[in-house]
């Protein structure tokens, strides 16, 4: 991987990361852009302890634009974008209209390749695996900023999900603090650890599984399984058999493999409600440690996390979503309308040929 970092017009950084070590990329971002300004500010719910980032700025950004005007495609002649290149292997930039900036973290968007109609589920192999280089890098990167405690990488995909830009992308937060969802995982890690008198809950959740009827599909190092408690009607959990608590952590034989497994994965989510169906809209999470201080979940250090990426849809089945609606949305208790048994059973029936 070549690995080469420059400056958009209005300052913000790209970074490209390339397949091939002879490229050159000394292109100039041509259009006329002022600085961008943001107004991004972290408020604290006194009542649920959590964080709301409010950024009014994000109103104005691009919204469904046509193929020809997308961002995120290579400049061509005088049709220019956010990456002032003609071509691009994977590229990694600050996002115009952030939702995190400044002392309040950073946002970042990961473009997976230059071609507009692809998808992440029809890059090669050695393709995917640059993908997971560049998210790796980005997290080794961003940790290092003062301002953050927790590095998260995703992809929102399809319309449904709530995507404006068409192009295959994905994005990166880095929070200024440990997520809500994290410091859960953190607790319940604790709470186990000192009832078993040192047990690791992911290991055991992991052990358990794999001796379960929810494997969706088992590697030399990744295992995926739709989870005993799934919250959504399609959802698969892939971790790496040796625990890791991010990305960094993972070694050559993991990195290896890991492009075969996930392109395996969402392939099968295309599947999932049969022939014909349009692609199925999907948002894939990497959950990685925090890399701030653990002091409130006693006992707990970051080596304890587990590495894994959280695969799922909202499509319930064919033509139909699942909507967050009062039990989901005020009171955060999820009615799953597919049982997980079921939903792995199907993700192995579509497996491919």
């Amino acid at each position: 991987m070549k690995k080469t970092s420059t400056r958009l017009a209005d300052g913000r950084e790209l970074i490209y990361y390339d397949l091939r070590d002879d490229v050159v990329r000394d292109a100039v971002d041509r259009r006329p852009l002022e600085r961008t300004v943001t107004s991004s500010e972290i408020r604290r719910d006194p009542l649920l302890g959590d964080s709301v980032a409010v950024a009014s700025h994000r109103q104005g950004r691009t919204y469904h634009p046509p193929a020809d005007q997308c961002p995120l495609c290579p400049t061509q002649g005088e049709r220019l974008s956010e990456i002032p290149d003609s071509s691009y292997d994977v590229v990694v930039f600050e996002n115009r209209f952030p939702s995190l900036a400044g002392d309040s973290g950073r946002c970042e968007v990961v473009c997976f390749t230059s071609d507009h109609n692809a998808a992440f589920a029809d890059l090669s192999e050695e393709q995917a695996r640059l993908v997971l280089e560049a998210w790796t890098d980005r997290t080794s990167e961003l940790s290092h900023l003062p301002s953050v405690e927790q590095v998260f990488c995703f992809e929102n995909r399809g319309a449904e999900i709530g995507v404006t830009l068409g192009h295959p992308h994905g994005q990166i937060y880095a929070y200024p603090f440990t997520t809500p969802r994290t410091a859960l995982m953190l607790r319940s890690l604790a709470a186990h650890k000192e009832a078993t008198g040192g047990e690791n809950l992911f290991d055991a959740v992991v052990e358990k599984e794999l001796t379960g009827e929810r494997v969706v599909l088992e590697g030399e190092h990744w295992v995926a399984f739709v989870p005993y408690a799934a919250h959504w009607p399609y959802e698969v959990h892939l971790y790496p058999k040796r625990r890791v608590p991010d990305l960094l952590g993972l070694d050559e034989g993991a990195r290896t493999e890991f492009p075969k497994v996930y392109l395996e994965l969402l392939r099968r989510f295309d599947r999932i409600f049969g022939e014909g169906e349009p692609p199925t809209p999907y948002i894939a999470a990497w959950h990685q440690a925090p890399f701030g201080q653990l002091e409130e979940f006693e006992g707990v250090s970051r080596d304890d996390f587990a590495l894994h990426l959280e695969l799922f849809t909202i499509r319930r089945t064919s033509g139909k979503l699942k909507f967050l609606a009062g039990s989901e949305s005020g009171m955060n208790v999820f009615i799953n309308d597919v049982p997980p048994e079921r939903a792995a059973e199907r993700l192995r029936e579509v497996a491919s040929s």
